[in-house]
């Protein structure tokens, strides 16, 4: 399988959605709900020799407007199980696991609440909660003023975007290593292992490859009120979350893994936003698969 190779197939709407395969063609099949800002490309920053030893066919789509798949006016967050159903059987695949990272992970969520007879697992990893509700973003990073003002208009976010484009490109340019403003120390080593900072500019750059407006959209949906409850999920969702994350604190990890009825989470102290995915991402995986 080549793993950087772009695959688009053709919705029943006539929208083209995008994606890339890792791991193994034959494996247990996880479809990977990327975050935001981001794209199908996340799927790089984990580790490939450990997605194959599992024996597990990762697959990762590009949400509408980002990367190479097509806007969807008025889209929102609760319309996402239809293009994984969608996918799903363009691929052949009747049941898989689903896996939300970071802004994926609600994306995850609705899967589990919407189309849970097509699911064989449900996992959130560093996952955001429901940003409207009082002190969600209690411990954040810069990206409370991101997701503050796709609250109030997507032309908020595109402005961050912008600026957030702006600096990676500065600091790569200046030959400094891939950061984050308030990223912790644990993120930090994580970002420094061989590639994974340029995955990461990679998944940005490809989340705005069309713009900035996909991606925009994408935070917005998940800035509001999503159409559905954490609590109305009937089927079971494994939960992982870093103690240090200030991406997504873990004051949201713990909302999420007390809102939804049976949900079983760990919470791993000294871990953050990318190093829970850089170091545990062989139990993530063999959870879901297992």
């Amino acid at each position: 399988m080549n793993e950087n190779t772009l695959q688009i197939v053709r919705l029943p709407d006539g929208r083209r959605l995008s994606y890339v395969e890792c791991g193994v063609p034959d494996g247990k099949p996880v479809l990977y709900c990327h975050g935001n800002p981001g794209s199908r490309l996340d799927c790089f920053l984990f580790d490939a020799e450990v997605i194959a030893r599992l024996g597990v066919r990762l697959i990762s789509p590009d949400r509408p407007g980002i990367g190479g798949s097509d806007f969807q006016p008025g889209r929102r967050l609760v319309d996402w199980p239809d293009d994984v159903c969608a996918l799903a059987d363009i691929l052949g695949l009747e049941r898989f696991a689903v896996l939300g990272y970071s802004g994926g992970g609600p994306y995850a969520a609705v899967c589990a609440y919407k189309i849970p007879q097509r699911l064989s697992a449900a996992g959130i990893a560093s996952g955001s909660a429901p940003l409207n509700i009082p002190g969600a973003t209690r411990g954040m990073g810069p990206g409370r003023y991101y997701f503050r003002g796709a609250a109030t208009h997507p032309r908020l976010a595109e402005v961050f975007l912008k600026l957030m484009g702006s600096g990676m490109k500065a600091g790569m340019k200046g030959g400094r290593e891939m950061s984050l403003p308030g990223m912790p120390a644990t993120d930090l080593e994580a970002m420094r292992r061989p590639g994974v900072g340029e995955a990461f500019l990679n998944t940005f750059r490809e989340a705005c490859i069309q713009g900035t407006r996909g991606a925009a959209w994408d935070a917005t949906l998940l800035a509001r009120p999503w159409g559905s409850r954490l609590e109305d999920i009937c089927m079971p969702i494994y939960l992982w979350h870093g103690e240090e994350d200030a991406n997504a604190p873990v004051g949201m990890g713990y909302y999420v893994a007390q809102s939804i009825p049976n949900c079983r989470a760990k919470f791993f102290p000294g871990e953050g936003h990318f190093s829970l995915g850089a170091n545990h991402v062989a139990e993530i995986l063999s959870t879901l698969i297992g």
